[in-house]
Protein backbone atom coordinates (compact mmCIF):
# COMPACT_ATOMS: atom_id res chain seq x y z
CA UNK A 1 0.00 0.00 0.00
CA UNK A 2 1.02 3.66 -0.36
CA UNK A 3 1.66 5.74 2.74
CA UNK A 4 3.36 8.98 3.74
CA UNK A 5 6.45 8.50 5.88
CA UNK A 6 8.65 11.03 7.70
CA UNK A 7 12.25 9.88 7.99
CA UNK A 8 13.63 13.20 9.23
CA UNK A 9 12.11 16.35 10.69
CA UNK A 10 11.88 19.40 8.48
CA UNK A 11 9.73 21.20 5.94
CA UNK A 12 6.89 19.76 3.87
CA UNK A 13 9.40 18.18 1.50
CA UNK A 14 10.19 15.47 4.10
CA UNK A 15 6.73 13.95 3.52
CA UNK A 16 7.61 11.00 1.31
CA UNK A 17 5.29 8.53 -0.43
CA UNK A 18 6.47 4.94 0.05
CA UNK A 19 5.13 1.44 -0.56
CA UNK A 20 4.86 -0.59 2.64
CA UNK A 21 2.90 -3.70 3.63
CA UNK A 22 -0.71 -3.11 4.63
CA UNK A 23 -1.24 -3.63 8.37
CA UNK A 24 -3.22 -6.52 9.82
CA UNK A 25 -5.51 -5.94 12.81
CA UNK A 26 -4.17 -7.02 16.18
CA UNK A 27 -6.35 -7.92 19.16
CA UNK A 28 -8.77 -5.09 19.84
CA UNK A 29 -8.06 -3.44 16.49
CA UNK A 30 -9.69 -3.02 13.12
CA UNK A 31 -8.13 -2.14 9.79
CA UNK A 32 -9.73 0.49 7.57
CA UNK A 33 -9.52 1.06 3.82
CA UNK A 34 -9.07 4.81 3.92
CA UNK A 35 -11.20 7.12 1.78
CA UNK A 36 -10.12 10.45 3.28
CA UNK A 37 -7.58 11.59 5.87
CA UNK A 38 -7.99 14.83 7.79
CA UNK A 39 -5.10 17.25 8.24
CA UNK A 40 -4.44 18.89 11.59
CA UNK A 41 -1.89 21.43 12.78
CA UNK A 42 -0.55 18.75 15.12
CA UNK A 43 0.60 16.94 11.94
CA UNK A 44 2.62 20.01 10.98
CA UNK A 45 4.27 20.17 14.39
CA UNK A 46 5.00 16.43 14.29
CA UNK A 47 6.69 16.83 10.89
CA UNK A 48 8.64 19.98 11.74
CA UNK A 49 9.39 19.62 15.46
CA UNK A 50 8.80 15.99 16.36
CA UNK A 51 5.69 16.76 18.41
CA UNK A 52 4.63 13.47 20.07
CA UNK A 53 6.93 11.49 17.77
CA UNK A 54 8.69 8.76 19.69
CA UNK A 55 10.94 7.53 16.89
CA UNK A 56 11.63 7.77 13.17
CA UNK A 57 10.48 6.79 10.63
CA UNK A 58 7.02 8.08 11.53
CA UNK A 59 3.68 7.89 9.73
CA UNK A 60 1.62 11.08 10.30
CA UNK A 61 -2.14 11.50 10.37
CA UNK A 62 -4.63 11.56 13.25
CA UNK A 63 -8.02 10.98 11.64
CA UNK A 64 -9.48 9.08 8.71
CA UNK A 65 -12.73 7.87 7.24
CA UNK A 66 -13.27 4.74 5.21
CA UNK A 67 -14.64 1.21 5.35
CA UNK A 68 -13.75 -1.61 7.71
CA UNK A 69 -11.31 -3.98 5.99
CA UNK A 70 -10.84 -6.58 8.73
CA UNK A 71 -11.62 -7.04 12.43
CA UNK A 72 -9.16 -8.26 15.06
CA UNK A 73 -9.73 -10.69 17.90
CA UNK A 74 -12.05 -9.50 20.64
CA UNK A 75 -13.65 -6.72 18.61
CA UNK A 76 -17.42 -6.49 18.64
CA UNK A 77 -19.78 -4.16 16.84
CA UNK A 78 -17.79 -3.75 13.63
CA UNK A 79 -17.96 -5.77 10.40
CA UNK A 80 -16.09 -5.56 7.08
CA UNK A 81 -17.57 -2.99 4.73
CA UNK A 82 -18.95 -0.78 7.49
CA UNK A 83 -18.38 2.97 7.01
CA UNK A 84 -16.41 4.43 9.89
CA UNK A 85 -14.34 7.36 11.08
CA UNK A 86 -11.28 6.70 13.21
CA UNK A 87 -9.08 8.69 15.59
CA UNK A 88 -5.43 7.57 15.42
CA UNK A 89 -2.13 8.27 17.10
CA UNK A 90 -0.42 8.58 13.71
CA UNK A 91 -0.50 6.64 10.47
CA UNK A 92 -3.56 8.22 8.84
CA UNK A 93 -1.85 9.32 5.63
CA UNK A 94 -2.10 5.84 4.12
CA UNK A 95 -4.32 3.61 2.02
CA UNK A 96 -4.92 1.24 4.94
CA UNK A 97 -4.69 1.94 8.67
CA UNK A 98 -4.90 -0.14 11.83
CA UNK A 99 -6.84 1.54 14.62
CA UNK A 100 -7.92 0.62 18.15
CA UNK A 101 -11.59 -0.28 17.97
CA UNK A 102 -12.11 1.96 21.01
CA UNK A 103 -11.42 5.06 18.87
CA UNK A 104 -13.35 3.98 15.77
CA UNK A 105 -16.84 5.39 15.25
CA UNK A 106 -19.63 4.49 12.85
CA UNK A 107 -20.22 7.36 10.43
CA UNK A 108 -23.64 8.79 11.33
CA UNK A 109 -26.41 7.93 8.92
CA UNK A 110 -26.81 10.45 6.14
CA UNK A 111 -23.22 11.69 6.27
CA UNK A 112 -20.67 11.01 3.55
CA UNK A 113 -17.20 9.60 4.14
CA UNK A 114 -15.87 13.00 3.06
CA UNK A 115 -17.74 14.64 5.93
CA UNK A 116 -16.85 11.71 8.18
CA UNK A 117 -13.15 12.53 7.90
CA UNK A 118 -13.78 15.91 9.52
CA UNK A 119 -15.34 14.39 12.66
CA UNK A 120 -12.90 12.33 14.80
CA UNK A 121 -10.53 15.06 15.98
CA UNK A 122 -12.14 18.47 15.55
CA UNK A 123 -15.70 17.82 16.73
CA UNK A 124 -14.80 16.12 20.06
CA UNK A 125 -12.09 18.73 20.66
CA UNK A 126 -14.45 21.67 20.23
CA UNK A 127 -17.20 19.96 22.23
CA UNK A 128 -14.83 19.00 25.04
CA UNK A 129 -13.34 22.50 25.22
CA UNK A 130 -16.70 24.21 25.59
CA UNK A 131 -18.83 21.73 27.49
CA UNK A 132 -16.45 19.55 29.52
CA UNK A 133 -13.66 21.97 30.41
CA UNK A 134 -15.12 25.41 29.73
CA UNK A 135 -18.48 24.50 31.36
CA UNK A 136 -20.47 26.61 28.90
CA UNK A 137 -23.62 28.08 30.45
CA UNK A 138 -26.60 29.92 29.01
CA UNK A 139 -25.72 33.58 28.57
CA UNK A 140 -21.93 33.17 28.65
CA UNK A 141 -19.72 35.30 26.42
CA UNK A 142 -17.09 33.31 24.52
CA UNK A 143 -13.80 34.23 22.82
CA UNK A 144 -12.16 31.77 20.43
CA UNK A 145 -8.69 32.15 18.93
CA UNK A 146 -8.21 30.73 15.43
CA UNK A 147 -11.86 31.31 14.63
CA UNK A 148 -11.54 30.37 10.94
CA UNK A 149 -9.64 27.13 11.49
CA UNK A 150 -11.08 23.66 11.95
CA UNK A 151 -11.74 23.80 15.69
CA UNK A 152 -12.68 27.48 15.53
CA UNK A 153 -15.25 26.90 12.78
CA UNK A 154 -17.00 24.26 14.86
CA UNK A 155 -16.54 25.91 18.25
CA UNK A 156 -18.28 29.08 17.13
CA UNK A 157 -21.34 27.09 16.08
CA UNK A 158 -21.32 24.98 19.26
CA UNK A 159 -21.05 28.07 21.47
CA UNK A 160 -24.01 29.63 19.72
CA UNK A 161 -25.99 26.38 19.95
CA UNK A 162 -25.09 26.09 23.65
CA UNK A 163 -26.70 29.41 24.53
CA UNK A 164 -23.79 31.85 24.48
CA UNK A 165 -25.01 35.45 24.50
CA UNK A 166 -22.06 36.62 22.40
CA UNK A 167 -19.37 34.75 20.50
CA UNK A 168 -16.19 36.59 19.55
CA UNK A 169 -13.52 35.22 17.22
CA UNK A 170 -9.92 36.09 16.50
CA UNK A 171 -8.38 35.66 13.04
CA UNK A 172 -4.97 36.41 11.59
CA UNK A 173 -6.24 38.33 8.55
CA UNK A 174 -9.36 40.04 7.22
CA UNK A 175 -9.56 37.38 4.50
CA UNK A 176 -10.67 34.90 7.16
CA UNK A 177 -13.24 37.11 8.85
CA UNK A 178 -16.07 36.34 6.41
CA UNK A 179 -15.66 32.60 6.94
CA UNK A 180 -15.75 33.01 10.73
CA UNK A 181 -18.83 35.21 10.65
CA UNK A 182 -20.70 32.37 8.94
CA UNK A 183 -19.80 30.04 11.81
CA UNK A 184 -21.73 31.48 14.73
CA UNK A 185 -19.57 34.50 15.54
CA UNK A 186 -21.07 37.87 16.38
CA UNK A 187 -17.84 39.78 15.90
CA UNK A 188 -14.40 38.86 14.60
CA UNK A 189 -11.22 40.69 15.57
CA UNK A 190 -7.71 40.73 14.16
CA UNK A 191 -4.96 39.08 16.19
CA UNK A 192 -2.99 42.34 16.44
CA UNK A 193 -5.69 44.21 18.35
CA UNK A 194 -8.07 41.58 19.73
CA UNK A 195 -7.46 42.35 23.41
CA UNK A 196 -8.44 46.00 23.08
CA UNK A 197 -11.34 45.06 20.82
CA UNK A 198 -12.70 42.50 23.31
CA UNK A 199 -12.56 45.01 26.14
CA UNK A 200 -14.48 47.44 23.97
CA UNK A 201 -17.09 44.88 22.93
CA UNK A 202 -17.71 43.75 26.53
CA UNK A 203 -17.65 47.18 28.13
CA UNK A 204 -14.45 46.26 29.92
CA UNK A 205 -15.93 43.20 31.63
CA UNK A 206 -14.09 40.59 29.58
CA UNK A 207 -15.42 37.19 28.51
CA UNK A 208 -16.65 34.19 30.47
CA UNK A 209 -14.86 31.56 28.37
CA UNK A 210 -11.76 31.88 26.18
CA UNK A 211 -10.22 29.10 24.06
CA UNK A 212 -6.59 29.38 22.97
CA UNK A 213 -4.59 27.02 20.72
CA UNK A 214 -1.75 29.47 20.09
CA UNK A 215 0.07 29.84 23.41
CA UNK A 216 2.89 32.21 24.28
CA UNK A 217 2.13 35.91 24.09
CA UNK A 218 -1.33 35.22 22.64
CA UNK A 219 -2.15 33.15 25.73
CA UNK A 220 -1.08 36.02 28.01
CA UNK A 221 -3.15 38.56 26.08
CA UNK A 222 -6.15 36.22 26.05
CA UNK A 223 -5.89 35.79 29.83
CA UNK A 224 -6.00 39.58 30.17
CA UNK A 225 -9.52 39.71 28.68
CA UNK A 226 -11.07 36.91 30.75
CA UNK A 227 -13.60 38.40 33.15
CA UNK A 228 -14.55 37.62 36.73
CA UNK A 229 -15.12 33.89 37.33
CA UNK A 230 -14.06 33.30 33.72
CA UNK A 231 -12.45 30.17 32.30
CA UNK A 232 -9.46 30.11 29.94
CA UNK A 233 -8.78 26.78 28.23
CA UNK A 234 -5.48 26.16 26.45
CA UNK A 235 -5.42 23.41 23.84
CA UNK A 236 -2.18 23.88 21.97
CA UNK A 237 0.99 25.85 21.35
CA UNK A 238 0.71 26.54 17.63
CA UNK A 239 2.99 29.55 18.02
CA UNK A 240 5.81 27.34 19.43
CA UNK A 241 6.63 30.00 22.04
CA UNK A 242 7.76 29.40 25.59
CA UNK A 243 4.70 28.80 27.81
CA UNK A 244 3.70 31.44 30.35
CA UNK A 245 3.72 30.61 34.04
CA UNK A 246 0.35 31.23 35.67
CA UNK A 247 -0.08 31.69 39.40
CA UNK A 248 -2.12 33.44 42.09
CA UNK A 249 -1.19 36.91 40.84
CA UNK A 250 -2.98 36.24 37.57
CA UNK A 251 -5.92 34.17 38.80
CA UNK A 252 -6.86 35.38 42.30
CA UNK A 253 -8.03 38.97 41.60
CA UNK A 254 -10.89 37.92 39.28
CA UNK A 255 -11.20 34.27 40.41
CA UNK A 256 -10.16 33.07 36.94
CA UNK A 257 -9.76 29.37 36.17
CA UNK A 258 -7.07 28.22 33.73
CA UNK A 259 -7.24 24.70 32.30
CA UNK A 260 -5.89 22.59 29.45
CA UNK A 261 -7.26 19.99 27.07
CA UNK A 262 -5.61 17.40 24.82
CA UNK A 263 -7.68 14.98 22.78
CA UNK A 264 -4.51 12.99 22.04
CA UNK A 265 -3.90 12.37 25.73
CA UNK A 266 -7.53 11.48 26.33
CA UNK A 267 -7.60 9.06 23.39
CA UNK A 268 -4.57 7.25 24.80
CA UNK A 269 -5.54 7.27 28.47
CA UNK A 270 -9.34 7.22 28.48
CA UNK A 271 -10.80 6.14 25.11
CA UNK A 272 -14.19 5.44 26.70
CA UNK A 273 -14.47 9.09 27.74
CA UNK A 274 -13.47 10.09 24.22
CA UNK A 275 -16.24 7.90 22.86
CA UNK A 276 -18.80 9.55 25.14
CA UNK A 277 -17.70 13.04 24.12
CA UNK A 278 -17.52 12.08 20.44
CA UNK A 279 -21.03 10.62 20.54
CA UNK A 280 -22.42 13.86 21.94
CA UNK A 281 -20.35 15.92 19.49
CA UNK A 282 -21.44 13.94 16.43
CA UNK A 283 -25.05 14.42 17.49
CA UNK A 284 -24.65 18.18 17.02
CA UNK A 285 -23.93 17.47 13.35
CA UNK A 286 -26.80 15.07 12.71
CA UNK A 287 -29.39 16.81 14.89
CA UNK A 288 -28.18 20.37 15.20
CA UNK A 289 -26.77 21.20 11.81
CA UNK A 290 -23.20 21.92 12.92
CA UNK A 291 -20.85 21.60 9.96
CA UNK A 292 -17.15 21.81 9.24
CA UNK A 293 -16.69 22.90 5.62
CA UNK A 294 -13.93 21.21 3.64
CA UNK A 295 -12.02 24.01 1.95
CA UNK A 296 -9.58 21.89 -0.07
CA UNK A 297 -8.76 18.29 -1.01
CA UNK A 298 -5.37 16.94 -2.04
CA UNK A 299 -4.23 13.61 -3.43
CA UNK A 300 -2.04 11.54 -1.11
CA UNK A 301 1.06 12.31 -3.17
CA UNK A 302 0.33 16.03 -2.73
CA UNK A 303 0.51 15.92 1.07
CA UNK A 304 3.47 18.31 1.05
CA UNK A 305 1.41 20.90 -0.82
CA UNK A 306 -1.40 20.45 1.71
CA UNK A 307 1.04 21.01 4.57
CA UNK A 308 2.35 24.17 2.94
CA UNK A 309 -1.18 25.55 2.77
CA UNK A 310 -1.97 24.57 6.36
CA UNK A 311 1.30 25.98 7.63
CA UNK A 312 0.76 29.27 5.78
CA UNK A 313 -2.17 30.03 8.12
CA UNK A 314 -4.20 31.19 5.10
CA UNK A 315 -6.59 28.23 4.95
CA UNK A 316 -10.03 28.07 6.53
CA UNK A 317 -12.20 25.15 7.59
CA UNK A 318 -10.81 21.67 7.01
CA UNK A 319 -8.20 20.25 4.61
CA UNK A 320 -8.37 16.61 3.51
CA UNK A 321 -6.20 14.09 1.72
CA UNK A 322 -8.21 12.07 -0.79
CA UNK A 323 -6.91 8.50 -0.62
Amino acid sequence: MRAIVIEEFGGPEVLTVVDIPAPEPGPGEVTVDVAFAGLNFADVKARSEGYRVESLPFLPGLEVSGTIRAVGAGVEGFTPGQEVAAFLNGGGYAEVVAAPAATVFTVPEGLSLRTGATLPSVLPTAYGLLHEVGRLREGDTVLIQGAAGGVGTVAGQLARMGGASAVYGVVSSLDKAEHALKSGYDQVFLADTFDADVRGATGGKGVDIALDPVGGETFRRTLSVVGRFGRLVSFGNAGSEEPWSIGPAETYPLAISVAGFSILNMAAADPQRLREIATAAFRTVTDGGVELPVSAEFALEDAAEAHRLLESRTSTGKLLLRI
